[in-house]
């Protein structure tokens, strides 16, 4: 596989580096810099969505026809890359990773006429209704329950750590609508409005004091049959491909490589306790080289995949695998990163945001004032998605055959 950039390729990245240098400004990359949750706040990242949404940036991976870029998955790459490297928010992916390319699959040109533009302007905010409690990895187990009553879906039961439910207008969520035939025929997707009566939204904060996600409760809650996506009974198979693109629908490489370069820039000036900086550590570096490697041995597998996508082949199990061995890779540097910072590492304050002119003081620095937030929240990685376990299940029965 040729793994150099076309010259259309590396103009497109010049093009991408002026519009970032020219478009995304300071006070979002602090933002996005000082955030130890797995998701900016929406006053970071909705800005940043709208910057990108003026551009035409915004849905990269939406069919052109739809509002999307018609970029290669090469020019997808570099635009993450470059994002990466400049320090851009991490936008929220529920509406335009998850939801929107749903729409746009399986939707009806009224829905997609209806959702997809206000998606892109950032109207409306989405959140995900998949696991339960008891319902976790074994999703298809569901029990949340739809009936339909005249035009109207009547829902009940509950979902669980919805990330963002406190700031959607909308859920997309699979429901049960036939309990007699096997688990996975008998559910469908469904798009809520969130406000209404009989919807409830509790908050789970995590152990790092974060409110990302939460409980839902539907009692009777209602939305209409014209807000079903596909056929009654199809959820399962929708179901599935949305989790290929919430696994694999980016490239997580670039961010890992990032926040390691970072790291070696402040092993060069955080003392060891020993002996000069930690950068004159010896198994402090070799774990941190360790971390890199496997880091750009991910973004070589992502380019393979990549080009792959560029023949036309779909995502397939491979997005389980980079999905499993990118948070590995990121709860590695998490760790790496608690231990270069030492005692400075251990503070974890509760204020928040820790960005504005109302931040708390950092002890040492602004790094290691989210150190410890990054790590306790970054521990779900490898669980939400898609557990490591579930992830090895599939690699091993769609990959190995066993």
């Amino acid at each position: 596989m040729d793994m150099t950039f076309s010259p259309e390729d590396l103009a497109f990245r010049e093009e991408v580096r002026e519009f970032l240098a020219e478009n995304l400004p300071d006070r979002l990359r602090e933002g996005a810099r000082r955030t130890p949750g797995v998701f900016v706040e929406p006053d970071i990242g909705m800005e940043w969505h709208r910057i990108l949404n003026e551009r035409g940036w915004v849905a990269p991976h939406w069919p052109k026809e739809d509002g999307g870029t018609g970029w290669t998955p090469t020019q997808k790459f570099i635009f993450e890359k470059e994002c990466a490297l400049a320090g851009a928010p991490a936008i929220s992916i529920l509406g335009l990773r998850l939801v929107g390319p749903v729409i746009c699959e399986f939707g009806t040109p009224e829905q997609k006429e209806r959702f997809l533009p206000r998606i892109l302007s950032g109207e409306d905010y989405w959140c995900q209704g998949y696991s339960e409690p008891g319902s976790g990895s074994d999703l298809a187990s569901l029990k949340t329950s739809a009936r339909l009553e005249g035009d109207e879906y009547v829902i009940n039961g509950s979902k669980i750590w919805t990330t963002h439910a406190h700031h959607a207008n909308w859920i997309f969520a699979l429901v049960r609508t036939n309990p007699d035939v096997k688990k996975q025929a008998g559910i469908t997707f469904l798009l809520v409005p969130m406000d209404q009566e009989g919807v409830e939204v509790t908050p789970i904060h995590s152990m790092s004091g974060d409110h990302e996600v939460n409980a839902v409760f539907f009692t009777d809650a209602r939305t209409s049959v014209d807000n079903r996506i596909g056929e009654e009974g199809a959820g399962w198979g929708i179901a599935k491909f949305l989790l290929e693109n919430e696994r694999g629908g980016s490239c997580f490489a670039p961010r890992l490589i990032q926040s390691i370069d970072t790291l070696e820039e402040l092993a060069r000036k955080q003392p060891s306790g020993v002996n000069g900086a930690m950068a004159h550590d010896e198994r402090f570096c070799a774990r941190l080289a360790r971390a890199r490697l496997s880091a750009e041995a991910l973004e070589i597998t992502e380019l393979r995949i990549l080009a792959e996508l560029a023949k036309g082949k779909p995502p397939g199990p491979q997005t389980s695998l980079v999905k499993m061995l990118a948070t590995n890779i990121g709860q590695e540097v998490d760790t790496l990163r608690l231990d270069l910072l030492g005692p400075d590492g251990l503070q974890l304050p509760l204020e928040r945001p820790l960005y504005g002119n109302e931040a708390p003081e950092p002890v040492g620095s602004e790094f290691a004032q989210t150190a410890m937030g990054r790590y306790l929240n970054n521990r779900a990685s490898t669980i939400f998605g898609g557990s490591d376990e579930v992830q090895k299940n599939i690699i091993a029965k769609t990959v190995l055959g066993l």
